[in-house]
């Protein structure tokens, strides 16, 4: 079984029990909420947020912010048995899972899309 897919389950249960909670008051944000419903900022596949375009300097400080959060529960959780980059990985295929239609995410080869009403597309490794 192929590692990614056996952390899978793992990851998972821990982002969704809030394995990223640390994360959630920094997305409550209003500036956070209101550049996600414009199109600013989107999921990556990384497991990071990331500015789509160049965005404003406060855009990128407020995107550095929370994914500087991200990092650390990150390595929290890989202290369960997974490389920091295993846990965001599934935590990336995770977080592009829950984006809903209209907002912004990056695709496995790079480009941004808007969700529409069908699944956003993944990396094949993700479970």
């Amino acid at each position: 079984m192929h590692g990614f897919v056996k952390f899978g389950i793992a990851a998972a249960v821990l982002v969704s029990v809030g394995g990223i909670a640390g994360t959630a008051w920094a997305q409550r944000d209003p500036a956070y909420q209101a550049a996600r419903a414009a199109g600013q900022v989107g999921e990556q596949p990384d497991g990071y947020l990331g500015v789509v375009g160049g965005g404003t300097p406060e855009l990128r400080a407020l995107v550095a912010n929370i994914n500087i959060q991200r990092k650390a529960a990150y390595t929290r959780g890989a202290q369960a048995g997974a490389t920091v980059e295993q846990f965001a990985f599934v935590s990336g295929c995770n977080l592009v899972a829950q984006t809903k239609p209209g907002e912004k995410y990056k695709t496995p080869g790079g480009s941004w899309e808007t969700r529409g009403s069908g699944p956003a597309q993944r990396d094949p490794r993700c479970v």
